[in-house]
């Protein structure tokens, strides 16, 4: 890496801790994982939720760690550098921050936020960034890539440790621009502190996440940070979704503050309008994407108005940075986006499977949605929750996915910890409201075996929840598990 190490003095004044110990060893990286722990690294120990970390620092230290950071003293038998930090996850961001040379003031870096989309926007900006001739990064919750080469993600945002020295490895290789999601959570928990952003996302807010968050307003307040300022400097250009109250409040507000806002609707005039929209399951999308000095038409392999959201975002990104228009329908043309976001498993028969990560019930309505807009026949549902997570969503969802089937399944999702059945009737009770027909299996194979069993020609079946996952967690084990897998499977069955 190009960046230089830092001594334990000059970092200690760089992120105001007070210093046990040698000033001048060398530091070249910051680590919360003890795994990661080593010669010239220092540990960052967090009390976490489950887990203290500062159980691990005689480990680090035996695998030759240059010290420690932590909000406690050190233990009167230590020997090495200590830095005593107000806050452990304020000072991990601002030391790899600076052990890595600040590495997003040489980048382009582009962050999105929301409730929905935030993973097929990141996918469609990197494919903009790539059609326009600059090699990028990209960091979601489905990988994280570099150029050609992709690891699968670990998390949606990751710690702030592992972001800044994928950003300086990135800048190493050659990337211009990196674009990363980042949730709500993450920004909760300093995991972004420290990153410059050149532009950023709003792609809309519904209910999520209320389990950590507790209200819609602290959910808003935690997403607005990354706009506002509140992780050192508000990004150049922010990109705002206005067809809700939320988005509108972030515009306002952003406005009012001076910074620049560019706005992006089908429904409201905006500085970019999605016009013309036709959808078609085969064909995918085609819109007019209009703004106050062209009309560009747009054709997309994505299929439904919530991807002309994703669309509408990456675009306005793209124009920020000054991509053509022509470059970005070019792009746009050729991005198959995220998996597992309304993702159609192959089949030659009468009817289709659809995969979406559709895990609240706004995402879940906008994906029935599009489907009922599709079908000729039925829409038959298979859906879950997640156990361990916000419990306010399962009787919603039941209730989206009652309003908008001919026939939902209600099945298992991650039950984690959680009894599976307890969590199903929490979701039957919504169900249940809209009088639709359904019918509950609790392993969720059988339930997606059950479902294309069901369809007939023309219908449209939806398994929606973990998209592109490959796995299921259950009690606390982890099982390999693929929904699309599964959907092939069930339709293979059918031609035994």
């Amino acid at each position: 890496m190009t960046n230089s190490p830092i001594t334990s003095g000059a970092l200690a004044k760089e992120i105001q801790a007070a210093i046990h110990g040698d000033t001048e060893v060398q530091v070249t990286d910051v680590t919360h994982d003890s795994r990661q722990a080593g010669r010239g690294s220092l540990f960052v120990a967090i009390t976490g939720t489950t887990v203290d970390g500062h159980r691990f620092v005689p480990d680090v230290m035996r695998r030759g760690a240059a010290g420690v950071i932590s909000e406690q003293d050190p233990p009167g038998e230590f020997e090495g550098v200590w830095l005593k930090v107000p806050d452990a996850r304020v000072a991990l961001a601002s030391a790899s921050a600076a052990v890595h040379g600040d590495p997003s003031t040489e980048i382009d870096l582009i962050g999105i936020t929301g409730t929905n989309g935030k993973t097929t926007t990141t996918f469609l900006v990197l494919a903009l960034l790539e059609a326009s001739g600059r090699k990028a990064a990209m960091l979601t919750t489905v990988e994280y890539r570099i150029g050609s080469e992709s690891v699968p993600a670990v998390r949606t945002t990751p710690e702030a440790s592992d972001t800044q020295r994928f950003l300086r490895r990135a800048i190493d290789e050659g990337c211009v621009a990196a674009v990363m999601e980042a949730s709500s959570q993450a920004i909760d928990l300093h995991r972004c502190d420290g990153l410059r952003f050149r532009s950023a996302v709003f792609t809309n807010l519904t209910r999520d996440h209320l389990d950590y968050h507790h209200t819609m307003e602290s959910y808003f307040e935690a997403k607005k940070k990354l706009f506002d300022g509140s992780l050192g400097s508000p990004p150049s250009a922010s990109v705002i979704y206005i067809d809700d109250e939320w988005g509108l409040k972030l515009a306002r507000s952003l406005r009012e503050n001076g910074q620049k806002v560019i706005t992006f609707s089908q429904t409201v005039d905006a500085d970019i309008v999605a016009e013309n929209i036709e959808v078609s399951l085969m064909d995918g999308t085609s819109f007019d994407l209009r703004t106050s000095t062209e009309t560009t038409k747009i054709r997309s392999p994505l299929v439904g108005k919530p991807h002309v959201y994703n669309m509408l975002a990456a675009s306005a990104i793209a124009m920020e940075l000054g991509i053509s228009t022509e470059t970005i329908a070019k792009g746009l043309a050729g991005c198959i986006g995220a998996p597992g976001r309304f993702e159609r498993v192959p089949y030659e028969g009468e009817f289709a499977v659809i995969v979406d990560y559709a895990h609240t019930d706004d995402a879940l309505l906008n994906t029935l949605r599009t489907a009922k807009e599709l079908a000729k026949g039925r829409i038959i549902t298979v859906m879950g929750c997640g156990g361990d997570r916000d419990r306010s969503k399962r009787a919603p969802m039941g209730r989206a996915a009652g309003l908008n089937s001919d026939l939902v399944i209600i099945t298992s999702d991650n039950p984690r910890t959680e009894d599976p059945v307890k969590i199903i009737r929490e979701i039957e009770e919504g169900v249940v409201e809209t009088e639709c027909p359904y019918m509950i299996s609790s392993d969720r194979r059988e339930a997606i075996h059950l479902a294309v069993s069901k369809a007939k020609p023309e219908d449209v079946v939806i398994i929606a929840g973990k998209g592109h996952e490959t796995y299921q967690i259950i009690g606390s084990d982890k099982f390999h598990f693929d929904d699309r897998q599964i959907a092939a499977e069930a339709l293979e069955a059918l031609e035994d």
